[in-house]
């Protein structure tokens, strides 16, 4: 029955999106929807030709309610004229690389349908970067943008504070693992902590900014998720750092003080449970991470140029293949039906799976935006989105470090949270409303006439 529904709702899209095209305040509430499918997307995803034991990143032609609303967006673009680039700038084209550059993995797949599974998941991805990025350029409403995000941030401190309320140890929210769901918070919460530090409470906006702050913070530590507690106080502390130091925002210690001090007071509340999740480790977690890791570089020897096959590492891991044998990794725990994990890391699941040239094209992907987050601060110093960038900044330094122990840039809530953020970087950087923007501030600096615009 579910899939039924699924396939009217998918064959709706089409005239959906016809409809919305008529007025732009339609457009906006599919937008506001897109992300309430968020919340809900473990309920409203199917996995066409499914294999729901699989080990791997992707066990089915998934398809999501958010994937729908973003086609609806697109198509309501197209139909009123609005729709402006598949592939606006180099963030994206290098998306494009690293799509083709896996795609020779499928010649040395075991199974061709697996592989198909991951490659359907970046297409899905691909089309919802270009419908935020497009409705964002129509649009010009980044403010909505961003408040959204922060109402999906509250929504899932609420499902943790429900979970919690129920007994649950690890609550994840509305995501499928504690450890997805703190990558996630650490990627919005550093965005939203650095508006509170240069634009504190002046308007509506931005107290909702500071609650959603406060929400992912929260839910970070109530994850117990070792590696994102660790790397909590770099990511806050870099956004931290250049918010003071390259903004310089007034009253920014009145506004730090009482954070700081609830901070204390939340950390003594929950450190006998931080200490516990610390002391009670599973040593043969860190075992067999190394012993995985191994594995990955078997492969990698193998097959260093196409790999073993997108999304086959849980084939390849098994017998008959002696991947594991050779890495040294303790097979003598294999029942008839085991079936081994995958590598923490997606660097060497990539690396393994897709070869070496996929790898690179996927850093120089990652690279990109970091690297623009670092232009746009200056470009944007002293206005109002100078948050963005010095908050990403420090929520790329967190993920980049914990996606090398923790399995979560895989994942596709995670993928989906990042790429919003992607496709806001692509829009702040080519943005005209927002270059008038810094143009203006940059000239009121320099003594001169401010330009007009519209903030």
């Amino acid at each position: 029955m579910k899939y039924l529904v699924f396939t009217i709702a998918a064959l709706g899209v089409i005239p959906f999106s016809f409809l919305l095209s008529q007025n732009k305040y339609w457009i906006k509430n599919a937008f506001f929807g897109m992300i309430i499918a968020m919340c809900l997307y473990i309920r409203t995803s199917i996995n066409f030709y499914s294999h729901e034991a699989y080990r791997g990143s992707a066990r089915g032609m998934e398809v999501s309610l958010v994937h729908l609303m973003a086609f609806s967006i697109i198509g309501a673009l197209m139909f009123a004229g609005k729709f402006k680039h598949w592939l606006p700038d180099w963030g994206y084209r290098l998306y494009l690389l690293y799509f083709l550059l896996c795609l020779p993995s499928f010649s040395s797949a075991e199974n061709l349908l697996i592989s198909w599974f991951e490659i359907w998941k970046m297409i899905m991805l691909f089309f919802l970067y270009v419908a935020v990025y497009n409705y964002l350029r129509m649009s010009n409403d980044l403010k909505t943008v961003i408040s959204y995000l922060a109402i999906f941030v509250i929504i899932n401190m609420l499902v943790i504070v429900w979970n919690h309320v129920h007994g649950a140890y690890q609550p994840h929210g509305v995501f499928p693992h504690q450890n997805s769901m703190a990558m996630a918070m650490h990627l919005f919460g550093p965005v939203f902590f650095a508006s509170y530090v240069t634009n504190g409470l002046s308007s509506r906006i931005y107290k909702l900014l500071s609650i959603a702050f406060i929400c992912a913070a929260a839910a970070t530590a109530r994850s117990y998720s070792r590696m994102a507690m660790a790397l909590m106080p770099i990511g806050y502390g870099i956004s931290f750092l250049f918010c003071v130091f390259q903004q310089r925002p007034r009253n920014w210690i009145i506004r730090i003080l009482p954070i700081a001090l609830a901070g204390m007071l939340g950390l003594a509340l929950m450190l006998p449970r931080i200490i516990e999740r610390f002391a009670s480790a599973p040593e043969a977690s860190g075992t067999t991470r190394i012993e995985l890791a191994l594995c990955a570089w078997e492969m990698i020897k193998d097959e260093p140029l196409r790999g073993v096959g997108i999304n086959n590492w849980g084939i390849k891991i098994n017998p008959p293949y002696e991947y594991a044998e050779m890495a040294g990794r303790n097979v003598e725990i294999r029942g008839e039906d085991f079936a081994d994990g995958i590598v923490e890391t997606v660097y060497l699941l990539v690396c393994a799976e897709c070869g070496i040239p996929a790898f690179l094209a996927m850093l120089a992907w990652f690279a990109w935006y970091y690297i623009k987050c670092i232009s746009l601060m200056k470009r944007l110093k002293n206005t109002e989105w100078f948050f963005i960038p010095a908050g990403l900044f420090g929520g790329f330094t967190i993920i980049a470090i914990q996606s090398c122990f923790e399995w979560v840039l895989r994942q596709q809530l995670n993928l989906i949270c990042l790429i919003f953020m992607f496709a806001i970087i692509s829009y702040l950087a080519d943005s005209p409303m927002v270059q008038k923007q810094a143009t203006a501030t940059k000239t009121i600096s320099d003594g001169k006439p401010a330009l007009n615009y519209t903030a």
